[in-house]
């Protein structure tokens, strides 16, 4: 039976599955089960061991040994990093807490355990991104801010390569971030509303900063923002979130009006405050809990591949 299971056939009908649940995967949609990646891999992890101990090959030759352990041990990891997996995005307006419930697009295996997740706790700060001739980005300078025990809080600037790692979640900041206005709606009746509409990614969409909003019982209002922000297609360019300006266009039925911060305008319904415009900043979030054991145990494989081969040169060599 061992003999059986170690077959090389079994091998290529595992390869062949993992690569159609690798092209049913791709892109990670919401729809399509972890199971389309976990089971070929067991099965390989199966075929593997079975492998390992009937094929003499193998088990009397300890560089091979040792690679095909460290490959078993990826095959074993990959899969349980596909069982414990999360994935989502998150956009975090300038000096607001992470809050585990803002988190979209969220991807994660079926033993995944958030708890870890809802203790995060950082404030997000300022940014600013260096650009190239051509708009091509550049490092960004993203600065957050940890609790501490004395409450002063502790500043942290990290970027797209180097995440913030907390609790074993990673934050990648991602291409996704731009500005938004704060505005106060006060309705003819009842109570005024202060919040936020956050404008496409910048500057990605920079003739397109537009977005809409219907207040509570009265029509719906269409935005344009109009920014300064010192872009320079043709040089070495900066943008810097708290330097940028912004002129709030607002089209509610047939008017139009331009705001400057602290103005108002009277609309159908209620009075509508442009009170400043702000910043925020999209994460890529993610965790994975094997990504260290990967990188571990695929050394050891290498170094397993490259003592069987020194040991077959040398016998040649003697």
């Amino acid at each position: 039976m061992i003999k059986i299971l170690a077959s090389s056939r079994l091998t290529l009908v595992g390869m062949l599955l993992l690569g159609g649940g690798a092209i049913l995967s791709y892109g990670n949609p919401v729809d399509m089960p972890v199971w389309v990646l976990v089971i070929p891999m067991a099965f390989l992890a199966l075929n593997l061991v079975c492998a390992m101990i009937s094929n003499p090959r193998i088990n009397r030759r300890y560089g091979l040994l040792v690679f095909h352990a460290g490959l078993l041990s990826v095959v074993i990891l990959a899969a349980i990093g596909r069982l414990t997996h999360f994935d989502a995005h998150v956009e975090m307006l300038n000096g607001a807490a992470f809050d585990s419930k803002d988190l979209i697009n969220i991807r994660q295996g079926p033993l995944h355990n958030s708890s870890a997740l809802e203790t995060v706790q950082f404030v997000q700060g300022d940014y600013t991104i260096s650009y190239s001739p051509g708009i091509a980005r550049g490092p960004t300078h993203n600065q957050v801010t940890l609790p501490t025990n004395d409450g002063e809080g502790q500043p942290v600037i990290f970027g797209d390569a180097v995440p913030l790692v907390i609790q074993g979640y990673r934050f990648y900041t991602s291409f996704h971030k731009g500005f938004a206005p704060i505005m106060t709606w006060i309705p003819n009746q009842g109570a005024k509303i202060t919040g936020t509409v956050h404008m496409p990614p910048y500057p990605l969409y920079d003739y397109r900063q537009a977005n809409r909003w219907q207040p509570p019982g009265a029509q719906e209002i269409k935005f344009w923002l109009r920014l300064g922000t010192g872009i320079d297609a043709n040089s070495d360019w900066v943008l810097d979130a708290k330097k940028a300006t912004g002129i709030l266009v607002v089209n509610s039925g047939e008017r139009r009006i331009e705001l400057q911060p602290g103005e108002m305008a009277q609309l159908p319904g209620g009075q509508l405050r442009y009170e400043y415009m702000t910043s925020w900043m999209g994460y890529k979030v993610f965790y994975d809990p094997t990504l260290h054991w990967l990188f571990f145990t695929s050394v050891i494989g290498v170094i397993g591949l490259l003592f069987h081969f020194w040991q077959k040169v040398n016998k040649k060599l003697i």
